[in-house]
C-alpha cells in the first residue's frame, strides 16, 4: 500500500517515504523514545506518533507539497481518486504493464504484492505492454486493486486468493509469510500454481522480484475483465 505519508503542519509539511521497512505507529502510553531507533516523534502529550525504519522523512514547503501531490498518480486507496489519469498513462506506454504498475507517478501505493496478484487474477502477461492493454481490462484491474487494498487495511494482512483457492477449500497448509496472507504467485517461485499446478516463475524487473505462472499468464495475454476462479486458467 501507499509508502509516502504528509503529516501537515502550518506552514510546513513533513513528508516521509516509509519504503519497504518504514513503520509510524500512533499510541497513547508511549515510553521515553530510544534515539538509536527513533527517526521521528511527533506528540501532543497525550498521544505520540513514533517513525521507525523509514526511507527517509524531509520537512518541505506548502509549494514543495503542491508538487508531491501533482506528481503523485491516482490512490487506489482514495475514494476520490480519479483512475482515467492512469489510463492516460497506460494507454500511452510501451513499457511491459508489470513495470507501469509499480510506477508511482501511475498509480499510487501498489506495491510488490498487489502487483504480481492483480497481474495473476486477471491472467495478464507482465510483459505486456502497457499500451496493448484493453481499456475493459484495465478498469476490472482498477476495480480489484481498489477491493484487494482496502480489504488489507481493514484487516492488516495481504490476501488476494478467492475462496476456491483458501487452504480450507483446497485441504493444504496455510501459507507462512511475514506479510501474513494467502497470495497465488508472491513469494512462490517454483511451487504449483493453485489454479493450474505449473511452477511458479520469478524474475527481475524494475528492481524488483516479479512473481507469474507461465501458464495461466503466457505471453501475449491481455487479460480478461473476471479474476482467477471466475476465469481459470488464460
Amino acid at each position: 500500500m501507499g509508502k509516502h505519508l504528509l503529516v501537515d503542519f502550518a506552514p510546513a509539511t513533513v513528508w516521509i517515504h516509509l519504503g519497504l521497512i518504514g513503520k509510524l505507529r500512533f499510541n497513547h502510553d508511549f515510553p521515553a523514545p530510544h534515539p538509536e531507533t527513533l527517526r521521528l516523534r511527533l506528540s501532543d502529550g497525550v498521544t505520540a506518533a513514533d517513525l521507525r525504519g523509514p526511507q527517509w522523512c524531509r520537512l518541505i514547503t506548502n509549494q514543495e507539497r503542491a508538487q508531491v501531490i501533482a506528481s503523485a498518480g491516482p490512490d487506489p486507496l482514495r475514494p476520490d481518486a480519479d483512475p482515467s489519469r492512469a489510463w492516460a498513462k497506460v494507454r500511452r506506454s510501451r513499457k511491459p504493464f508489470a513495470a507501469v504498475l509499480m510506477d508511482q507517478s501511475v498509480f499510487a501505493g501498489v506495491g510488490n504484492i498487489f502487483r504480481a496478484e492483480v497481474l495473476f487474477r486477471h491472467g495478464i502477461d507482465p510483459m505486456l505492454p502497457a499500451q496493448d492493454l484493453p481499456q475493459v481490462v484495465f478498469d476490472a484491474v482498477w476495480a480489484d486493486l481498489v477491493f484487494l487494498m482496502e480489504a488489507a487495511v481493514q484487516v492488516g494482512r495481504i490476501d488476494t486468493v478467492v475462496e476456491e483457492h483458501t487452504p480450507e477449500a483446497m485441504g493444504r497448509d496455510p501459507r507462512v509469510d511475514r506479510h501474513g496472507g494467502e497470495v497465488y504467485v508472491y513469494r512462490r517461485a517454483g511451487l504449483p500454481c493453485y489454479v493450474c499446478g505449473t511452477p511458479i516463475a520469478v524474475t527481475e524487473l524494475v528492481g524488483r522480484h516479479l512473481y507469474w505462472c507461465p501458464t495461466c499468464q503466457p505471453p501475449g495475454t491481455r487479460g480478461l475483465p473476471e479474476v482467477v476462479g471466475a476465469q481459470g486458467a488464460s
